[in-house]
């Protein structure tokens, strides 16, 4: 096992005296910080801790060359790191694990993470971007392990993007010229889950400037590396990637974590090589420690040795540096002793600084809920026990948000009896507290800023005279060309969308005239594929990324669900990916080309706008918005619709189509039929034939399923039919069950009803093969023509008698 290249070894880096302890000093301040956090959370005063001993100076190392405009991707223990870069104090790192609320005191998530999980705040306060130029930028941490990586591919791709296409060149709030590099970091055990080693082969295969540390304690919290990876070594188990003259590939270097030098020596040619090549690089640094264990979730004398135990002891990164100072004379053993002396009361003030703020937060709360408690008490039918309850919460030790606001709550119940003056400063209270708190802790899912898609202007496609009828994939093309042509920042990128222009032909024609850095095919990766979007998008692109098939969504939906759909929520709207995610679904045959999934979609991607257009230029007009708007989207093309014949918009590239507006396409007066994609030509088909039977429908199309017909356009229809059908190709209590809380729960259509409200919605298993397979196990015209006749059946039996 090489720690790197021969020359580097050789080699003996130039050492300044001053920044050695500088070092030092920081690795004590992390140190310290780590063993303080870990008695707050014992103390009662914090959840959980997790920390990042043992990898202090790997950490420096590496921050050492990590420059502005630089971008991380990490994990949970790269503390030292983020304070080595200036991006995080001691005060901060206390905040998050107190779970402060402010933005300003825990700036990476405002309270909404546990502790360690870091992030810099790409956005200023209206959502528009900074210069991204001027910040050293941290991506936000999420928990799921490996779960970083898939964005690091499209962190690092950005720069290749910025680098080679000269049309971008003018973005200097986002690149200079593309010599950004990608940093990720994971610790060993993760390197087993498929995310990890997706990255590793798509970042190898598009060879763009990252970097990823492998932090490698030999652990994953009790499992040794032979029970995680091949060789028990990431880097022997990866050799096969690593670069020669003659094939592209990766640098693999090995270092140890406690080695100063070799850690710097490391850092330094790893990123001159990703900088300068744009060549990816591997950083295994291997005999790392974790002196406190995995977690304050347990302990890990449960699992290790005494002989591993003092092994650890003995090769501590920070004892070893302290020995590597002494050795070479750059401080006595008073000097470092006063430096950690220093530290420990520098975290010491910190600590109690964030401590007092949030308390003081709440405490402002308290008092003058524990005020408006007893002035109510006194005039209340319930005094003792209203009295009871604020003498409780004034003796509550380390008294939480929680604490106050339950408490005035079941003060309140208490009162129900008492007349409304006796509580109305209470109520007051709670009502302006419930609207503080919503912003604490559930704002920001979805964009708030000016540029969200519910505020893009609506403009009405344009019809010349003789327009001609294509192909719906015609007006899709038209589409993307347009986009293609006059906006930089676009490009798309999917399995088959380069040089066939995707399997259905909405790209033809598309990578021959705008260059392959424009429209590029990838391999068979969903994860990346969405990792790739999500990084360039966060780097100021508009990516347009396709997974080819609704049913290959699954493959991505930690990525979507852990990392995408929750960034702008974890990060209280400091950093926004706004990627446009195509794909297409329904009415095909096979179980695994066909699904509808959108239950799974609505219930783990809340925080992605989900689009779901009936043709190709709803379709269109959807994109055109989301092109305009600042948030992540899903859009799901119907299947069999590309060569149905559709008019052709004179303004393709223009008119757009709002989101959250449901849309009467038929109007009718008995049944109101809410649906949308495949199912309204399913629909309007039934209502042709309903009609000569003497029934009228009403059809609505939501056109998106996120948000969900702000206009209530549906309870508008059910006022005046007083009868509601929900249709859709989901599991029976998926999308339409979804539909109907949206429309009952909104919109107050319950006393507008003469009939039960009914459902549609394919069988419970995947639908089988063939046309007989999608005739009996997704909804038909017949089965909507039965299930709408016999609700007027039920209501009028002599006008309509039973068919069966």
């Amino acid at each position: 096992m090489e720690e790197t290249t021969t020359s580097y070894r050789r080699e003996r880096v130039e050492i300044d005296r001053g920044q050695v302890i500088e070092d030092y000093r920081l690795a004590m301040l992390s140190r310290h910080a780590s063993l303080m956090g870990r008695k707050e959370v014992f103390m009662g005063k914090a959840k959980f801790g997790i920390f990042g001993d043992g990898k202090e100076l790997a950490q420096i190392a590496m921050a050492r060359y990590f420059e502005y405009g630089d971008f991380r991707s990490g994990y949970y223990r790269d503390q030292t790191f983020m304070m080595a870069i200036g991006e995080l104090t001691v005060e901060q790192y206390f905040a998050q694990m107190y779970a402060h609320t402010s933005v300003e005191r825990d700036p990476s998530s405002a309270g909404r993470l546990m502790n360690s999980h870091f992030a810099t705040r790409s956005l200023n306060p209206d959502g528009s971007w900074k210069n991204l130029m001027e910040i050293k930028n941290s991506t936000g941490d999420i928990s799921p392990t490996a779960a970083q990586m898939p964005r690091l591919v499209g962190l690092a791709y950005a720069s290749k993007l910025y680098r080679e296409n000269p049309e971008l060149h003018h973005l200097t709030q986002f690149s200079h010229g593309g010599r950004e590099v990608a940093w990720g970091t994971i610790g060993n055990a993760s390197t087993a889950e498929g995310m990890f080693l997706e990255t590793v082969n798509a970042g190898g295969v598009l060879q763009v400037p990252m970097i990823i540390s492998v932090w490698d304690d030999e652990y994953g919290i009790s499992v040794t590396n032979e029970y995680q990876v091949t060789k028990a070594s990431i880097s022997e188990a990866l050799e096969g990637f690593r670069r020669t003259p003659e094939k592209a590939g990766y640098e693999i270097l090995v270092v140890r974590g406690w080695d100063y030098e070799g850690l710097l020596r490391t850092y330094e040619r790893a990123a001159s090589i990703a900088r300068d090549e744009h060549v990816p690089v591997l950083v295994h640094v291997i005999e790392m420690t974790q002196p406190q264990g995995h977690s304050t979730s347990g302990s890990h004398e449960r699992y290790k040795s005494k002989e591993r135990l003092a092994w650890e002891a003995e090769y501590d990164c920070v004892p070893q540096f302290r020995a590597y100072i002494l050795h070479n004379g750059f401080a006595t053993e008073e000097e470092l002793d006063e430096i950690e002396q220093e530290a420990k009361r520098q975290v010491r003030i910190s600590k109690e600084s964030a401590w007092k703020a949030f308390t003081e937060s709440i405490s402002q709360d308290l008092n003058l809920t524990l005020s408006l408690l007893r002035r109510a008490a006194m005039q209340s039918s319930q005094r003792d026990q209203v009295f009871q309850l604020a003498k409780e919460l004034s003796k509550t030790l380390h008294p939480i948000r929680m604490d106050v606001v339950s408490t005035v709550r079941r003060a309140l119940w208490l009162m129900r009896v008492d007349p409304m003056e006796v509580k109305a400063e209470l109520m007051a209270w709670y009502q302006e507290e419930s609207k503080r708190n919503l912003d604490r802790y559930s704002s920001h899912l979805y964009s708030e800023s000016s540029e969200r898609a519910e505020l893009v202007e609506v403009i009405e496609p344009i019809y010349e005279e003789g327009a001609p009828m294509v192909d719906g994939r015609e007006i899709l093309q038209a589409c993307f060309d347009h986009m293609l042509t006059h906006n930089p920042l676009v490009f798309a990128i999917g399995e088959d969308v380069g040089k066939i222009g995707d399997v259905n032909q909405a790209f033809a024609g598309l990578q021959a005239k705008h260059g392959e850095l424009k429209v590029t095919d990838t391999g068979i990766r969903e994860m990346t594929i969405i990792g790739q979007g999500i990084g360039t998008a966060l780097r100021g692109l508009r990516p347009i990324t396709e997974i080819q098939y609704l049913d290959y969504l699954v493959y991505a939906l930690n990525t979507l669900t852990d990392d995408l759909a929750s960034l702008h929520y974890r990060t209280k709207g400091g950093q926004k990916a706004p990627l446009i995610i195509r794909t297409r679904g329904h009415r095909l045959e096979g179980v695994w080309h066909s699904g509808s999934p959108i239950s799974m979609i609505l219930g783990s991607l809340r925080g992605i706008l989900l689009c779901v257009p009936r043709n190709m230029t709803q379709a269109a007009g959807m994109y055109n918005t989301l092109l305009k708007g600042d948030e992540p989207a899903i859009l799901i093309e119907v299947l069999n619709g590309y060569r149905m014949k559709e008019k052709m918009p004179a303004n393709v590239g223009e008119f757009t189509v709002p989101v959250g507006q449901a849309e009467v396409i038929r109007k009718g007066t008995d049944i109101t039929v809410v649906t949308y994609g495949a199912m309204c030509r399913i629909v309007v088909d039934a209502a042709e034939i309903l009609q000569s039977m003497g029934i009228s429908l009403e059809v609505v199309d939501v056109q998106t399923l996120i948000p969900f017909d702000r206009g209530h356009i549906i309870g508008k229809s059910i006022a005046k039919t007083n009868r509601v059908i929900f249709a859709d190709e989901d599991v029976p209590g998926g999308a339409s069950a979804y539909m109907m809380q949206q429309v009952f729960e909104n919109q107050e259509v319950y006393f507008s009803l003469d009939s039960q409200p009914v459902t549609i919605s394919a069988k419970d298993h995947r639908p089988a093969y063939s046309s007989d397979g999608d005739y009996f196990s997704k909804p038909s015209v017949d089965d909507v023509v039965e299930i709408a006749y016999a609700l007027m059946h039920e209501s009028d039996p002599t006008r309509y008698p039973r068919i069966y």
